[in-house]
């Protein structure tokens, strides 16, 4: 008799213990906004692996994983490390097809607020206020969020223009896309090239000789005559030759 009762406690327990699992699994799938990208896929059951208790997603639990990224010490991704949250740009449950980055502008803005905030609160109020006016700011098509930005911090190492026209690169591109619509090349009879553009490591070398000249069917081409070679729509439309692919 005791083994039957405890044969049917021992069934009562289990049967209550698949309820819960269930009610959760099914809770989980209720609370879920949307699928996990498919970088992120294998944490689907997994809520506490970003999802911190009345917190939300914090950064502490991105850092597990991505700490030591090669990717994130890089220039010029290396600002990640001064950053300090991550949700604000990596959005997560838009899908499995859906990258999770989504680069917002204004909210660095907001993020550096904060730590303005906390070493000078004089300083971080003087930003407010001016973030706060409704005038334009100071370039066109440039929101004052994003003019508050010192651009040179995260893309100096991609500055093609060597310096040559300072670090306020909002004089000529937005935040959307880097091309200047409004942009036009010298004429392409220009032979000055050179004053804008640096050639590859690769024209330093018998490389250019051996191969990139002689495909142009310039054997005899300086590496800075790029006016021998190469066309003003893109680098890779080489004069008599068209689009090149050279690897």
């Amino acid at each position: 008799m005791a083994a039957v009762v405890l044969a049917g406690a021992a069934g009562v327990w289990a049967l209550a213990r698949y309820t819960a699992l269930g009610r959760a699994t099914t809770w989980q799938r209720q609370a879920r906004p949307g699928d996990l990208s498919a970088a992120h896929a294998f944490l689907a059951d997994n809520c506490a692996a970003c999802h911190t208790p009345v917190k939300g997603v914090t950064a502490d639990r991105c850092i597990a994983c991505h700490a030591d990224s090669p990717v994130l010490h890089r220039e010029p991704t290396a600002f990640h490390a001064t950053v300090g949250t991550c949700r604000e740009c990596h959005r997560e449950h838009q899908g499995v097809a859906v990258r999770p980055t989504a680069m917002d502008h204004a909210a660095l803005t907001r993020i550096g607020l904060d730590k303005v905030a906390s070493g000078d609160k004089q300083a971080a109020d003087r930003l407010r206020r001016w973030l706060a006016d409704g005038n334009a700011g100071p370039h066109p098509g440039i929101t004052r969020p994003e003019a508050a930005l010192d651009c040179a911090t995260c893309h100096g190492t991609k500055d093609r223009h060597r310096g040559l026209f300072g670090k306020d690169c909002a004089q000529c591109h937005r935040t959307d896309k880097w091309t200047v619509p409004e942009f036009r090349h010298p004429s392409a009879q220009s032979t000055e090239c050179a004053q804008c553009h640096q050639a590859p490591p690769s024209h330093s070398m018998m490389h250019f000789q051996m191969v990139s000249a002689k495909v142009a069917g310039q054997p005899h081409a300086g590496v800075r005559q790029c006016f021998l070679c190469h066309q003003t729509t893109a680098w890779n439309d080489i004069k008599g030759v068209g689009w090149y692919k050279h690897h």
